[in-house]
């Protein structure tokens, strides 16, 4: 009987383009890219050459601090190009893909049998290590961490993420799979939605299930930390994306890396909402083909809206991207009389609209922030949609004024800045609270190196 744990702070902000459960399959085609800005915290060596041909599986990029976390390539070919910007930073490795697909075998495995740390070095030796982030600092983790546990949510309820179930159907050999290495390694909590009825996640093994029962964030990974084993200052646990989990499987039923993921592509913008099978570094071009509704002002995000990143049609899919999401720009809206309008079509989470009297509906929101930032933090504004047992306002605070002790004392280890995505949006001083999170964890990490 899986534990159920009831949420009452959060908002569900529903928009209008919601993927509907038909599923298209990109075949492989055109040049990919793997991007080292979808690993949090790698510092990355290439270690490929232009002109040279990689199979799937084979490294790419390693980690520089950690040499032995390679970054696998997701489909074989010839390198094209490593993309690099500012002071060499690397942006991407490209590959023109070959017309038939050519795998790295590194042999099939019985999970069962294995050790936690031959678990470790099949990930390592394959590139997929990589994918497994750590909290504190909600980083991608490295090999020498003891994790105390390991977290894997499977209840994504962000505005217009995709839903796992459907992400599930046909893989749900191989999510069980992935959950039994990881369990090898250390306890595994399994975290599920109260609506979810898939028996691959309801009658999973070889982890604890807990039921999230509430509105959105409750399916961050950092919010079910929080409130299962929430993280002390010097301990560390694994988060891992489910797909991630599916990817795992894959390597130790059939012995070679598979990249695949179905993508939602979702959003007002999206002439026919739906979920695309899709190989991680997939140009988002292909994605969009004939989706995209015509004409300007639109905005593509590699993620949802609320956490994912701006992007264009050149872009290409994140490593972590369950999503890939179209609105609105909105920077060609002119309104009559400004906010002094009823707005019954427009979302506010304080009343200011009429909207609140039609009841729960989709909405068509654009991308405007509507309004300036202010340099003040209203009381009692992010408590209200955070689920966390932290002071959500006072951490900000502390981050913004330098004051690591505060911070550490009022519990940024346990925080991604995920976790402070829904409160981005109803912050009425238009802060960048992600941003804010984040540079504050990249503050901390340094100075505890």
């Amino acid at each position: 009987m899986a534990n159920v744990i009831k949420l009452r702070k959060g908002l569900d902000i529903k928009l209008k383009g919601q993927a509907a459960e038909n599923v298209a399959t990109l075949g492989v085609d055109g040049e990919y890219a793997l991007v080292p800005q979808d690993f949090e915290g790698v510092t990355p060596k290439v270690v490929v050459s232009e002109g040279q041909h990689v199979k799937v599986g084979d490294a790419l990029f390693v980690n520089k601090n950690y040499p032995d976390v390679k970054f696998a390539a997701p489909v074989s070919g010839v390198v094209t190009a490593v993309e690099r910007g500012e002071r060499r930073r690397v942006l991407s490795v490209r590959i023109k893909a070959d017309s038939k697909q050519e795998f790295v075998e590194f042999g099939a495995c019985k999970v069962e049998t294995m050790q936690g740390k031959d678990v470790i070095g099949k990930l390592l030796e394959a590139g997929l290590f990589g994918y497994i982030n750590q909290l504190p600092y909600a980083i991608s983790t490295q090999p020498e961490a003891a994790p105390k546990a390991i977290f894997v949510s499977a209840l994504r309820d962000m505005p217009l993420a995709g839903d796992f179930e459907v992400e599930l159907k046909g893989n749900e050999k191989a999510f069980q799979t992935g959950l039994t290495a990881l369990s090898r390694i250390a306890r595994v909590y399994l975290g599920i939605g109260a609506m979810q009825s898939s028996k691959a996640l309801t009658e999973a093994k070889d982890v604890e299930t807990y039921v999230f029962d509430g509105p959105c964030p409750a399916g961050n990974v950092g919010v079910q930390v929080n409130h299962i084993d929430p993280v002390n200052k010097g301990e560390v646990v694994w988060t891992v994306d489910p797909t991630a989990v599916i990817f795992f499987g894959r390597l130790f039923l059939e012995g070679k890396v598979n990249l695949v993921r179905r993508v939602a592509v979702a959003g007002s913008c999206i002439t026919n909402p739906s979920y695309v099978d899709a190989v991680v570094g997939t140009p988002l071009a292909a994605i969009l083909k004939g989706r995209l509704m015509e004409g300007g002002h639109i905005r593509v995000l590699n993620g949802n809206p609320l956490t994912g990143r701006i992007a264009t049609p050149a872009d290409f899919l994140g490593a972590h991207t369950s999503e890939v999401t179209a609105i609105p720009e909105g920077d060609n809206v002119n309104e009559a009389f400004g906010w002094i309008m009823p707005r019954f079509k427009q979302f506010s989470t304080s009343r200011s609209y009429f909207s609140w009297l039609q009841g729960k509906r989709s909405y068509n929101l654009d991308a405007r922030i509507k309004g300036g930032e202010r340099h003040i933090i209203m009381s009692g504004e992010y408590d209200r949609v955070l689920p966390m047992d932290i002071y959500g306002e006072y951490l900000i605070k502390a981050i913004l004024a330098g004051d690591i002790d505060r911070q550490e004392q009022l519990g940024i280890y346990e925080v991604s800045p995920e976790d402070f995505a829904v409160a981005e949006f109803v912050d009425s001083s238009k802060l960048e609270l992600q941003r804010i999170v984040r540079e504050g964890l990249n503050v901390l990490r340094k100075e505890n190196a």
